[in-house]
């Protein structure tokens, strides 16, 4: 493979990142079930060019919600060590509270 078509290559790559970035939503937010509390980040597609709110993941048709980048902490046990986990799906059923996070709860 020759340099132009090395970095031609990368170019689309990096193309395709950033409209697939674009196109996504993101929202740092907390979960409260009966067990734990998970900080983490919620990625919502954009659509049109309105961002979907955080109740339509509430009251949309799917039953799980997909977070990432999670901090979790148990309630019951406040002494257990708090895990990080990449990516987590969680049953709508067992959501107690969902809400944003402010920049100074980060």
């Amino acid at each position: 493979m020759s340099d132009e078509e090395f970095n031609n290559m990368n170019q689309k790559r990096a193309k395709t990142q950033e409209d697939f970035l674009s196109g996504v939503w993101s929202e740092r937010v907390l979960v409260v079930t009966q067990d734990y509390e998970i900080k983490g980040y919620v990625f919502m597609p954009k659509t049109g060019k309105k961002n979907r709110v955080l109740s339509d993941i509430l009251n949309g048709i799917k039953r799980f919600v997909a977070i990432k980048d999670c901090e979790i902490r148990h309630r019951l046990i406040p002494e257990r060590k708090t895990e990080y986990h990449n990516f987590l799906q969680l049953n709508l059923n067992s959501i107690i509270l969902l809400r944003p996070l402010s920049d100074e709860e980060n």
